[in-house]
């Protein structure tokens, strides 16, 4: 009886063995929504963004695919995350240094922006509201560009610093300020 044992433990182990050679030498593929990093410098304080990257695909976005007036991660895959070395504000809101998921509940005309204190989500399947950090509005505007990634960037000029995220024809600037 022992032998048999022995045996059966043995051959689990080889058939473990081949099983995980052959997976290891598939090629990885890459993931349909790339990871994204994003970031700005400000004196002392850096702001990254950590996102997913989903693309158009011929697809509708705004209103179908990302259905209007629901909570969205902002992305694809795990929810984005928007770290802060330092106090800012955004969009005239005061925001404490710290990490925070990045929600949107998209509009036609307008999104509303979530930073929420519930890090390491996936998606917004678990999305609590009594979590939130803050909340506020920003204008949605046509786009003249096709986005075909979901975009989010930081461009900075003389007088003032803008995120923006867009995808499709649809696009948000939220202003950044920096204490």
């Amino acid at each position: 009886m022992a032998n048999k044992s022995v045996f059966c433990t043995a051959l689990l182990a080889v058939i473990f063995l081949l099983f995980t050679e052959a997976r290891a030498q598939e090629p990885l593929k890459p993931r349909p929504s790339p990871l994204e990093v994003v970031t700005m410098k400000w004196e002392d304080t850096y702001v990254k963004i950590t996102y997913n990257r989903p693309h158009k695909r011929n697809r509708n976005i705004f209103g179908e695919l990302v259905p209007y007036g629901k909570v969205w991660r902002t992305g694809a895959n795990e929810a984005t995350e928007l770290t802060t070395t330092g106090d800012i504000k955004l969009a005239g809101k005061e925001v404490p240094a710290g990490t925070y998921s990045l929600f949107s509940i998209p509009e036609k005309d307008k999104w509303t922006i979530i930073l929420n204190k519930d890090l390491g989500q996936w998606g917004a399947y678990r999305y609590d509201e009594t979590k939130d950090a803050l909340r506020f509005e920003v204008p949605a505007k046509q786009l003249s560009t096709t986005y075909e990634p979901f975009t989010i960037e930081f461009e900075q000029t003389a007088s003032e610093v803008l995120l923006k995220m867009m995808w499709d024809k649809t696009g948000v600037q939220i202003p950044v300020s920096f204490k």
